[in-house]
């Protein structure tokens, strides 16, 4: 394990200094910035799955549980794109140890993608010319979990604990696959789970990591649920293929 991570850091290095080196002989900087989507991440390999990282509540005392894994399932993979996706799935409990009661809150599950240090800093990804954020999701589980997930950015910062946030909202309930797209200036900002108070421009040019959650605690749902991810990337107006709610609305934060 510890060879792979080394190999896999080495790797990220020698792809950053040679992506470098092709801006500079193609004088990228003097051209007019590229609006062509950009993919993010692809969900549908075993290295994929690697890139991210998963927790919920059941690692503090609660007692959900997650699952974050390949599915190579023909049936709910039909009309993704793919012949994999990533699946995330489980059971969103309320419920605490009994030691814990009163003390901890139960209800969230989630993932995210890892940080990708190498030699010369962190790898982030640049979003500055695109307006929105595009996911290709499958939704399942039970129908009262559906309208409680979240999409999470978290930018280059000070603060770690920030964490830009949006609600996602579905359009199928049949389990099918569909295209949500999330413009990047209707993200709320939050901090350890709580609005912000004072909110300000998310810096697009350095994003860390994405991820996706679940938070039946806040609003006291539990059950099954059940979401497939195809991939994530970052598209411009032209590459939106239905209509987008406007509205800030600072409900959709934490």
């Amino acid at each position: 394990m510890a060879f792979s991570n080394l190999s896999a850091y080495l790797n990220r290095s020698t792809k950053l200094l040679a992506d470098g080196a092709v801006k500079v002989l193609r004088m990228e900087g003097a051209n007019l910035p590229s609006r062509a989507p950009i993919t993010l991440f692809n969900l549908n390999t075993q290295e994929h799955i690697k890139q991210f990282a998963t927790g919920c509540d059941a690692d503090i005392g609660g007692t959900s549980t997650l699952n974050f894994e390949l599915d190579e399932s023909l049936e709910r993979n039909k009309g993704s794109g793919g012949v994999a996706t990533a699946r995330f799935w489980g059971e969103m409990q309320l419920a605490v140890r009994p030691e814990l009661q009163g003390r901890i809150r139960g209800g969230y599950a989630g993932f995210r993608s890892k940080p990708r240090p190498t030699l010369f800093g962190e790898v982030c990804d640049d979003v500055s010319n695109h307006q929105y954020l595009a996911l290709r999701l499958r939704l399942g589980g039970e129908p009262r979990t559906r309208n409680s997930y979240f999409v999470n950015l978290q930018t280059d910062g000070p603060i770690t604990t920030d964490l830009w946030q949006h609600r996602l909202y579905f359009k199928r309930n049949d389990g099918g696959w569909e295209d949500i797209f999330v413009p990047f200036e209707n993200f709320i900002l939050t901090n350890t789970g709580e609005l912000v108070q004072h909110q300000i421009t998310m810096f697009r040019e350095r994003i860390r990591t994405v991820g996706i959650s679940l938070l039946g605690g806040n609003s006291g749902v539990s059950g099954s649920y059940d979401l497939g991810i195809h991939s994530i990337r970052a598209v411009s107006e032209e590459d939106v293929t239905r209509p987008l709610p406007l509205e800030k609305d600072p409900s959709q934060g934490a």
